[in-house]
């Protein structure tokens, strides 16, 4: 048995590509794109009539524009190849420029459900991913009550993850890997953590899990942005893990070994009370975290330039 089959015996695991081949080589439960990983794919030979096919349709939704519909296409159209080589969900990402509008992220969403439905993609198969702020976490909130679940990405923060399972969101994404760069960058900031001997992504990502089962709460936790086996380990028996080809590749090369599934249970270092908090609350929460604001800004900025991208190859 190597790792990754010893990992996957626990957890969920979960590609994070948009290369079809990929995934099909790798064999993962479910797998998530974003507008980056788009971007990344539609440059290989493998993909460009898809590009082609997505600037040829005309709008079919009246919940967005003609640009906005070619590009929730070309979106749809790889969730639909990624649902035929996976037997569970496919996570597909919302315009991060939506990410401050309630409404606008309500109708993006609903349009990419649409699209999926009028292919025969019951909403059991995808997920809408969605930026954690407070107006990406309200959006889902509706969204779930409409049956369309919700992946939130860009999480980095208890204060996050708490009001994501207040509004009943499906899954959520805390992000392991740049909350550990950051950390790397601002080290003077790491006694702040927990536990300062374990990486601050895998420290947070397990705070949030043991939070959750605490009070009960049903959303699924999912590891992301990894940067190393190492971190991928630690969190064996988190709910999903999502992880690049090149590190499932990695953990498929590693001999099995034991795995620590104690931390699930050990709950000394977390929050005992539930944390309800206000739009007010949420934002002052964030503030006074300077790694989860800095990173979440980070990250819209980033999925928003790929977007603009994406809107230029199919306009």
């Amino acid at each position: 048995m190597n790792a990754l089959e010893g990992l996957s015996r626990y957890t969920t695991v979960v590609a994070d590509t948009g290369d079809v081949s990929l995934i099909a080589r790798y064999q993962p439960q479910d797998a998530t794109t974003n507008p980056s990983l788009i971007l990344k794919a539609v440059g290989l030979d493998s993909y460009k009539d898809w590009l082609t096919e997505a600037k040829e349709n005309s709008s079919v939704s009246g919940h967005v524009s003609a640009l906005e519909d070619r590009v929730d296409s070309l979106l749809v159209r790889f969730g639909q190849a990624i649902l035929k080589v996976i037997p569970g969900r496919v996570s597909t990402e919302i315009d991060a420029r939506l990410s401050f509008d309630v409404e606008a992220s309500f109708a993006r969403a609903m349009a990419i459900a649409e699209r999926y439905n009028n292919i025969g993609i019951h909403n059991d198969r995808f997920l809408i991913k969605i930026a954690s702020t407070w107006e990406g976490i309200e959006a889902a909130r509706r969204l779930e009550r409409e049956g369309i679940h919700c992946n939130l990405t860009l999480l980095f923060s208890m204060a996050q993850a708490a009001v994501c399972a207040d509004a009943g969101v499906r899954l959520i994404s805390p992000f392991v890997g740049r909350i550990y760069d950051w950390y790397q960058k601002n080290s003077n900031q790491l006694h702040h953590q927990a536990s300062a001997d374990l990486d601050p992504g895998v420290a947070s990502v397990r705070r949030i899990y043991r939070y959750f089962r605490q009070h009960g709460y049903n959303t699924e936790v999912m590891g992301a942005s990894f940067r190393n086996t190492s971190q991928i380990l630690a969190l064996a028996g988190c709910d999903l893990l999502t992880i690049s080809p090149d590190l499932l590749g990695a953990l498929q090369q590693m001999p099995a070994a034991d795995l620590d599934l104690d931390w699930r249970y050990q709950q000394q270092d977390d929050p005992s009370e539930k944390l309800s908090l206000t739009a007010a609350q949420f934002r002052w929460a964030m503030n006074e975290d300077a790694m989860a604001c800095d990173k979440l800004a980070e990250g819209i900025r980033s999925f928003a330039a790929d977007s603009r991208k994406l809107d230029a190859l199919v306009n």
